[in-house]
């Protein structure tokens, strides 16, 4: 895979993001649309309609317009998180995404518990990997090797577990140290067929040598997959005796 030149990188701490605020966004540029066309208005009906739906299954993806009007979208939450956590989410993304990207067709935004993706053209069931967002730990573990053997070990059955799960999600967690856990959790959206499925979580994790390499967590979000691994409870339920957080950096490509 190739990577751009041009790489945004910034610093901040994980736990000081706020609820509202978005992991990241695409707005493709080369998608403009008038802010009163009727595709804009299709826009608008289509993520109110994906934040209804999405809540109580905690997945959606439809279409919405007919002709050269018709939008494609995509919601889905976190397969761990609650219906109340994920319409939370899904209606600050639908408000975020058009506010950052106002004058796009083509548009998705991630947050840590929910995805949502609109497109004038249909990407339903199509797998997409051209882009993508890694958060990563500043700091580093102290034993790499053996950090690198259990993470792949735990990484691998997780992944075995998202492949077959009806709503492609796997999570779970290992001891490195009688006082030190290390937590994982993937998951692709569910239009995926399983091969594709497994190959999104291939390229995510086949990226962690670039941006995550021997570092104590990371997440890489994709517009079809979801991989991230911490030395804290993450996901839920939650482990009442958390490690310490670190702080972490983010990358964008391309």
């Amino acid at each position: 895979m190739t990577f751009s030149s041009t790489i945004l990188l910034f610093l901040l701490f994980l736990y000081s993001c706020k609820a509202a605020d978005p992991l990241g966004q695409q707005c493709n540029e080369n998608s403009k649309i008038g802010s009163k066309s009727p595709v804009s208005a299709n826009i608008d009906r289509l993520l109110t309609e994906l934040v209804s739906k999405t809540a109580s299954s905690g997945y959606e993806a439809t279409s919405l317009g007919k002709g050269q009007y018709v939008v494609y979208g995509l919601a889905q939450c976190r397969g761990d998180v609650n219906s109340q956590d994920c319409s939370t989410c899904l209606q600050d993304a639908a408000k975020q995404v058009r506010q950052l990207c106002p004058n796009q067709a083509d548009a998705s935004i991630w947050y840590d518990y929910c995805f949502l993706r609109y497109n004038v053209e249909d990407f339903i069931g199509k797998l997409d990997t051209s882009y993508a967002i890694f958060y990563f730990n500043v700091e580093n573990v102290t034993e790499p090797e053996d950090f690198n053997k259990k993470l792949g070990d735990l990484i691998d059955k997780i992944r075995s577990q998202a492949v077959v799960s009806k709503i492609e999600l796997g999570k779970g967690e290992t001891k490195l140290s009688p006082l030190v856990t290390l937590y994982a959790l993937v998951q692709c959206t569910r239009d995926l067929a399983p091969v594709d499925c497994a190959q999104c979580l291939a390229i995510a994790v086949g990226n962690f040598p670039n941006f995550c390499s021997n570092r104590k967590g990371c997440r890489a979000l994709y517009k079809n997959c979801y991989v991230r691994y911490e030395l804290y409870p993450f996901f839920f339920p939650l482990d009442p005796n958390p490690s310490l957080l670190g702080t972490s950096k983010v990358i964008v490509y391309p």
